[in-house]
């Protein structure tokens, strides 16, 4: 789901940090609320659904984010 939010905010030209943190948060809430539903009777408390996932999403999405952006913005040659 990182990897999804990363795209959409490279498709949408985000380059604001705060609103690709809006965007990347907005993710991860519907995403989780989504897979809360699947797990609920498949763990302890519904809260472990969300501390699972939310380093390995945080570390994708912004490195995914960087690097499509990078790469489809490439830095201009020295004159």
């Amino acid at each position: 789901m990182g990897i999804l939010a990363a795209v959409i905010c490279v498709l949408l030209g985000i380059n604001n940090v705060f609103t690709g943190i809006g965007i990347g948060a907005l993710t991860f809430v519907l995403s989780d609320k989504f897979l809360r539903q699947i797990f609920v009777n498949k763990v302890d408390k519904p809260s472990t659904v969300t501390k699972t996932g939310i380093g390995i999403y945080i570390i994708a999405y912004v490195f995914f984010w960087v690097l499509l952006f990078t790469l489809l913005n490439p830095p201009a040659p020295p004159a």
